[in-house]
């Protein structure tokens, strides 16, 4: 691959750059003398059960400054949707405070109704304290047991408590609770006169620094939660290997049974009838119509394999740690720019190999193939989001800075890759010749059309991946962490190992029933696991979760597509591959005329 060597250096400096970055993004190494400000940022409020329905703190009338103090903010965090600004509160490091005043406010009746529609809506609150992030809940609801909300009672949390660990002169961990006798009564549409109200305890720990992050992480290490992920991975290796070693063993036998059959038809008469796969030599290395958005979706799917091994090499070296906001954005935003010269590389090169004459307009296709339906879902979600003043809604500066590195890395990249590819000058290996005229295929039984060979051929990896599915989704989808990488890249191999696997078996079979075009169908089986994923999440957001409203509505099913499309040009592209080298294979082991 000509482009690839610009591009993994690019990406190990990438990942020097991450590494770096994760020591310094961990509170910064901050060491603080007593009495000594250390800042505190509020970053966000919304919805509970609506993680992208997010909304700037001082979006509620809280006790605000004259001026609002913006914190600079990298891509990844913009792109979460973080927008810190300076928090109303001061904690000075080692400063104990009792019920200090934060400000007295007289709520008007459209405050008063804000508040009791946030509380209505289980809000909670996120702020960042030296790089540690704290959330609580703004207020409470008091049902006392009546099914009418009109009979329901509502009230804010006018008092919070900041408890504070230190060790030496530093930071280790902060906990927010709320004092439940100090409330705010916001039934009622009234003017209301509110003291906010905070106070500070300090303790010591002996916690090292090192160690201080190891809490947010602990939760989805929890001996439960580990042997649910053992018994996912167990079962799905088990259903894996059953179904290989059942597959490998019909498939190497019926194949045996097929070479000393066509070996014997060889030395009997020339003229007997050929039947099966051989029948069809003559015509299976003909190449496949739409030949440039075959090889456009070739290119992509290698492409998306390329991004997804190197996030799995940032995270399985820790640079995606708990709440270092915005890593895992970032991170897929300039490696999706640097590999895109394996994209053009790969699709120009195959589509020449495919004697292919347009090689511009499907290097072109190939830029777009991806990114264009990503970039009209987020126009339309971006819509959305700006509709709901919500800081989902990238800034004007942020679309910018996006536009500029696709302009001036991605698709340079893609275009030097697609030169790289069409100078290559590769020639198509096929093991037989293909004869002038193609073959009749004959009529096919229901079971051995596309879709239901798609739904076979997915079903199968879907299988073995569905129970993390879970838990990346509530991480992802809710306030879960999800930090067991290890086990999500075995299953990722579990992933690649199946999807290959089962094309191969179809594509066996379907060349045994005498059908020669396996070429568009292997990349339609191999991903058509992205379909099932999309039905799960249909599951998800109906029986796992209580997500709702538009916005987030439109959020999840938006992005979810823009993932499962991701997943199928992927897994197809591996489906392909193994099924390409299947085909020569076979075909190189017997004699073709």
């Amino acid at each position: 691959m000509a482009a690839s060597p610009a591009a993994a250096a690019a990406l190990l400096a990438l990942l020097a750059l991450a590494a770096a970055g994760g020591v310094a993004a961990d509170g910064s190494d901050h060491r603080y003398k007593a009495g000594e400000p250390v800042p505190l940022y509020a970053n966000k409020v919304g919805p509970f059960h609506n993680p992208s329905e997010t909304y700037r703190y001082f979006d509620l009338p809280f006790c605000s400054p004259e001026k609002v103090k913006e914190k600079s903010e990298a891509l990844g965090e913009v792109l979460n949707g973080d927008r810190l600004v300076d928090a109303p509160y001061k904690l000075d490091f080692r400063v104990d405070l009792e019920s200090k005043s934060v400000c007295s406010k007289k709520l008007t009746t459209e405050d008063v109704a804000k508040f009791r529609n946030a509380v209505a809506k289980d809000y909670y609150f996120q702020m960042y304290y030296d790089d540690l992030p704290l959330w609580g809940f703004i207020g409470k609801v008091e049902k006392g047991g009546k099914a009418d909300p009109s009979e329901w009672k509502y009230y804010l949390y006018r008092h919070i408590i900041f408890d504070i660990l230190y060790n030496n002169d530093r930071v280790i961990e902060i906990n927010v609770h709320t004092d439940q006798s100090a409330l705010v009564d916001l039934t009622e549409d009234k003017e209301t006169n509110v003291e906010f109200l905070y106070s500070v305890k300090w303790k010591e720990t002996p916690t090292p620094f090192e160690k201080r992050m190891e809490k947010y992480s602990s939760s989805s290490n929890l001996p439960h939660h580990l042997e649910v992920h053992w018994f996912s991975i167990i079962n799905s290796c088990v259903t894996v290997l059953l179904l290989t070693g059942f597959l490998a063993t019909i498939l190497m036998r019926v194949l045996k049974n097929d070479f000393v059959k066509y070996a014997h038809d060889e030395e009997a008469a020339d003229d007997q009838e050929e039947s099966g796969w051989k029948y069809i030599h003559g015509d299976v290395f003909r190449f496949p119509k739409n030949k440039s958005l075959f090889s456009a979706a070739l290119g992509t799917g290698t492409q998306l394999f390329a991004l997804t091994t190197f996030i799995f090499l940032l995270a399985l070296v820790g640079v995606f740690y708990p709440y270092n906001r915005g890593a895992l954005f970032t991170a897929l935003v300039v490696i999706y720019a640097l590999t895109s010269g394996i994209a053009g590389y790969i699709a120009t090169s195959f589509y020449c190999q495919l004697e292919g004459t347009n090689w511009v307009r499907n290097l072109l296709l190939t830029g777009c193939l991806f990114c264009g339906p990503l970039f009209l879902t987020f126009c339309f979600l971006n819509t959305v989001a700006i509709a709901y003043s919500a800081t989902a809604a990238l800034p004007f500066g942020t679309i910018c800075v996006i536009v500029l590195i696709w302009t001036l890395v991605t698709f340079p990249l893609l275009v030097l890759g697609g030169i790289a590819g069409k100078n290559s000058k590769s020639e198509f290996q096929a093991p037989c010749r293909t004869t002038k005229y193609p073959r009749e295929i004959p009529p096919l039984p229901w079971y051995r059309k596309t879709i239901p060979q798609m739904a076979m051929a997915g079903f199968l990896p879907f299988s073995a991946i569905y129970i993390e599915l879970y838990y990346i989704f509530a991480s992802v989808w809710g306030h879960r962490i999800y930090t067991i990488y290890s086990i999500l890249f075995i299953v990722f191999i579990i992933l690649l190992i199946v999807t290959a696997f089962i094309t191969v078996a179809l594509t066996y079979f379907q060349l045994a029933a005498e059908d020669h075009e396996w070429w568009w169908r292997s990349f339609l089986c191999g991903g058509s696991t992205g379909f099932f994923v999309y039905g799960y999440c249909l599951y998800y957001y109906y029986a796992r979760s209580d997500m709702s409203g538009f916005m987030q509505t439109s959020f999840f099913f938006g992005y979810m597509a823009c993932i499962c499309y991701a997943f199928f040009l992927m897994l197809g592209m591996v489906g392909f591959r193994a099924a390409l080298f299947f085909v020569r294979h076979i075909y190189k082991s017997i004699k073709c005329e």
